[in-house]
């Protein structure tokens, strides 16, 4: 059986390399304790077409990937044909890096092809393709990937994100302008209707996101110019929409999506987007067509992921979720009590006092060892961000780095959360990540408001399925460079103390050796 071989020619090569360390082709990570483990669940997987949805515990949005070798070698030494869906940016590297080498140890030459489609009707090799052209076939129903193929998913954390996106259209500033060349006689309509549409989404009070929900009134002029565009296409056949506008009507008029406009206020110009408020209903019918392995970092606290199933449509499928090693993934968590809660006008000094003292314990104190990794402060709130970023500047000068992927080791790196997600995988691991608050996205963002109301009105636990969840993920791949380092994490939010979920999100962390004040033997080895 499939598992048999996958199982004997990756121990065999987890073998040599503990004892011929200098001999092991550079690239291939093999310190990762669960290889065998994952392996033989995707080769059963590729044997009995049956899915599964595995969280790794380590991110998956790094191309150097400690988990990769449990998913190729299976998909290497399967005898058909095996779809890999992952970024671009990590095909990159297992092109040039793993697939070859691995190859050469299991002594293999299946055919590896990279692109949107498959080459041939008998192509039995391993094809690479991003997850924009996989999901944009299975949604669309192009066939370009033929139904049954098994097919592995590395990177499923970020799996309902680009379902959104590409269920998300959007009317750009030129568009308008193709509309009326395309509808000359009703030129004077489309204009009017984009002045008065510009005129309403700018009345709405400026915010930090820059976006606002389409209301009822700005639907009705839309609907009125939908109207007068399907009229004149009836009475007149040559007339076509421009993609973007039909695509966007289609969208509109077939759902109940989230609406909303992304403004430009220096060109007091706008975009329109239509995007579906769950993604399950579309993705359903996508996982009968084929067998799924599902990879992910860290998706729920349970192993079953109801929650992540139920945001994806996903059925009945083996599930299985590696914890992270005591021993080697341990992290130091500072959680001080009696600090202000966020929503309070106390918060913001308190914090930046308690920001002050960390540092100062690690890096002005004449007894702590020399820290030889960054220090990075999350911090999501955007105008607090740049006060803390002044505030630190001024104590510690040219070290403090704002969103800046040139952090050298003994620097101290601000930023959000969405920069932090975006480059943690290629900056230096912290010997030390300071949490502001938690990041639950925010009621203020026009576009989590929407998806609040969509749970309300289906009399849902919105904060339990919604906020929640996605708090957790985002926490736990934050903190998942400091365990390689057995760094320290300070959260200096008082409702993880406070707030019933807050034992939720400490189990989440786990596994941690928790303390409530500093000290500078942190950093001793």
């Amino acid at each position: 059986m499939i598992e048999v071989e996958v199982h004997s020619s990756l121990r065999a090569l987890l073998r040599f390399a503990k004892s011929n360390t200098e001999k092991l082709p550079p690239g291939l990570v093999t310190d990762w304790p669960h290889h065998l483990t994952m392996a033989r669940l995707v080769a059963r997987a590729l044997r009995l077409g049956r899915s599964a949805l595995i969280q790794t515990g380590v991110p998956t949005g790094n191309p150097y990937g400690r988990y990769r070798l449990s998913y190729l070698a299976p998909a290497l030494l399967w005898k058909e044909a095996v779809i890999l869906v992952t970024p671009e940016s990590t095909q990159q590297r297992l092109i040039e890096v793993e697939i070859p080498q691995l190859q050469q140890w299991l002594q293999t030459d299946k055919v590896i092809h990279t692109g949107s489609h498959l080459p041939d009707k008998g192509f039995q090799g391993l094809l690479l393709t991003s997850p924009e052209s996989w999901l944009a076939d299975q949604l669309c129903g192009d066939q370009s990937f033929p139904l049954g193929i098994p097919t592995i998913i590395d990177g499923a954390d970020d799996l309902e994100a680009w379902a959104r996106e590409q269920l998300t259209t959007c009317i750009q500033p030129s568009d308008w302008d193709e509309l009326m060349e395309a509808f000359p006689k009703l030129a004077d309509s489309i204009r009017d209707a984009r002045v008065r549409l510009t005129k309403a989404i700018f009345q709405h009070p400026a915010n930090p996101y820059e976006c606002y929900l389409i209301e009822p009134p700005e639907q009705d002029i839309l609907r009125s110019l939908a109207q007068k565009l399907q009229i004149a296409v009836v009475e007149n056949s040559k007339l076509n929409l421009p993609a973007a506008w039909q695509n966007f009507g289609q969208r509109w008029q077939t759902e109940a999506p989230l609406m909303w406009a992304s403004v430009a206020r220096s060109l007091l110009q706008f975009s329109l987007y239509s995007s579906p408020l769950e993604v399950a209903t579309a993705l359903s019918k996508v996982w009968s067509q084929q067998p799924l392995v599902l990879i992910g970092g860290a998706l729920e606290i349970d192993s079953e992921a109801p929650v992540y199933r139920q945001q994806l449509g996903l059925p009945d499928l083996t599930c299985l979720k590696f914890s992270p090693d005591r021993q080697s993934e341990l992290i130091q968590l500072y959680v001080p009590d009696k600090l202000p809660m966020p929503n309070t006008p106390q918060f913001q000094e308190a914090l930046i006092r308690q920001i002050c003292i960390l540092l100062a314990t690690v890096l002005l104190d004449p007894h702590s060892p020399d820290i030889k990794k960054p220090i990075v402060i999350l911090v999501g709130d955007v105008p607090l961000k740049a006060q803390v970023a002044t505030i630190l500047a001024s104590e510690f000068g040219s070290r403090v780095q704002v969103e800046d992927t040139n952090v050298d080791s003994t620097g101290i790196l601000i930023s959000g959360w969405e920069f932090w997600r975006q480059h943690q995988s290629f900056l230096p691991s912290p010997q030390m990540l300071i949490i502001a608050t938690l990041p639950i996205p925010s009621l203020e963002d026009p576009l989590v408001a929407g998806r609040v109301t969509y749970y309300k009105q289906r009399s849902q636990d919105w904060f339990r399925l919604y906020l929640l969840p996605a708090a957790i993920r985002e926490l736990q791949r934050a903190i998942a460079p400091v365990r390689e380092s057995q760094g320290v994490v300070a959260i200096l939010d008082n409702r993880v103390n406070h707030r019933s979920y807050g034992q939720q999100v400490l189990t989440a962390l786990s596994p941690l050796a928790r303390i409530n004040y500093p000290d500078t033997n942190w950093f001793r080895q």
